[in-house]
């Protein structure tokens, strides 16, 4: 069925391989099999893992598929079941019937292997792809029903489920965008509450799609915000979060939600009291004015952090109790906002006020507000 074809194309790059990204926890994770029709698929070489993310090789999968692959230049063409897909590598723009799609991770090469999305792929081509969470088990049925548990959304990354024990007492509530929700904005606003304990927010950790984003976040021990710097890529994307509570104990938690294509912004957050560098007490009220009907979250907490609030974007708001809260206001018919603020807090202290708003139709943000003010 390939030898033609992969006689020719092999000979020119070496030992052809092609393997998918399967995003999992890199704490905790259990190895990942992929089956194909119910028979398990003999990978060779074994899973290997980057930036947190476990590529297992696809070569006797596509075998099993019935496609033929072709590999030009940095073009990877694959043909089989009436379909046909194209992809490059280093791109994450692919072609699928002549139809132009993005995929979540780009193909790339590692000697002389070469690695493409299993999910996308295999649906691109027919095949239904299910994943059994209990055993770690990818299963690929090519008459595009199978059984198994609910496929996850199209590309979505694959992630084992949780084992007892694992990940830590502490778990996320209220997130935003919510579990395998979807925002239509391509900034929309990421945040999460804490619960099962305190967190102390000097050592969280938090990743969008395998990249960092902690010192752009606020964080606190009842949670953290954060709004990307640049549009993401419509698509799935992961939240990963971890650190420890107040006893030490680690954690390991985290949700996938999808955004849209829509690139319209909620405007800025103006006419803020207190301003910048203020003096207040330890009971204040805050106001300002967004787009009416915007979901304000302000947060204040004795900052943790040295840096001066000029091009501040992330803040760390450390203690516990009532040195740091936390406010969900929404914006009247003209955009106004105002909530009484309580802080325990000495006096000399330094705090972070930070503002966020987002629109709850499509999930687009304002830019962040991050005050320093001082306690008198």
């Amino acid at each position: 069925m390939l030898s033609s074809i992969l006689s020719r194309s092999l000979s020119a790059i070496g030992a052809f391989a092609l393997l998918t990204s399967l995003a999992v926890p890199a704490i905790g994770a259990g190895p990942v099999s992929v089956t194909v029709n119910g028979q398990t698929a003999n990978l060779s070489p074994a899973p290997t893992e980057r930036a947190g993310r476990v590529f297992v090789p696809l070569r006797g999968v596509f075998e099993q598929l019935g496609a033929t692959v072709v590999y030009d230049n940095g073009t990877i063409n694959a043909t089989g079941r009436g379909h046909t897909v194209s992809l490059k590598i280093g791109s994450q723009q692919a072609i699928v019937d002549g139809q132009q799609q993005t995929v979540d991770v780009a193909p790339f090469i590692i000697g002389a292997s070469t690695y493409v999305p299993l999910r996308f792929v295999s649906q691109a081509l027919g095949a239904s792809v299910n994943y059994d969470g209990t055993n770690d088990i990818v299963a690929i049925n090519t008459s595009g029903g199978g059984g198994g548990s609910a496929m996850p959304p199209p590309n979505e990354v694959i992630t084992p489920a949780p084992r007892d024990g694992d990940r830590g007492a502490i778990t996320l509530a209220a997130e935003r965008p919510a579990l395998g929700g979807t925002a239509p904005s391509r900034r929309p606003l990421i945040e999460a509450q804490f619960a099962g304990g305190d967190v102390d927010p000097n050592t969280i950790r938090i990743s969008i799609d395998g990249a960092e984003v902690t010192n752009d976040a606020t964080r606190s021990p009842r949670g953290f915000t954060y709004v990307p710097n640049a549009p993401l890529q419509p698509g799935v994307h992961r939240v990963r979060v971890l650190g420890t509570d107040r006893n030490g104990q680690p954690f390991v938690r985290g949700w996938a939600f999808t955004s849209g294509t829509s690139t319209a912004t909620v405007g800025v957050v103006g006419d803020v009291r207190p301003r910048n560098d203020a003096t207040v007490g330890n009971q204040f009220v805050v106001s300002g004015r967004t787009l009416p009907g915007a979901h304000v979250t302000v947060q204040v907490g004795v900052s943790n952090s040295p840096a001066t609030v000029g091009g501040l974007v992330g803040a760390l708001l450390g203690g516990g109790g009532t040195n740091s809260a936390s406010y969900g206001l929404t914006a009247d018919g003209d955009g106004n906002f105002t909530t009484q603020v309580s802080i325990d807090a000495a006096g000399g202290s330094q705090l972070v006020l930070a503002i966020d708003a987002v629109d709850p139709r499509t999930g687009a943000t304002a830019p962040p507000i991050r005050e320093r003010l001082s306690v008198r």
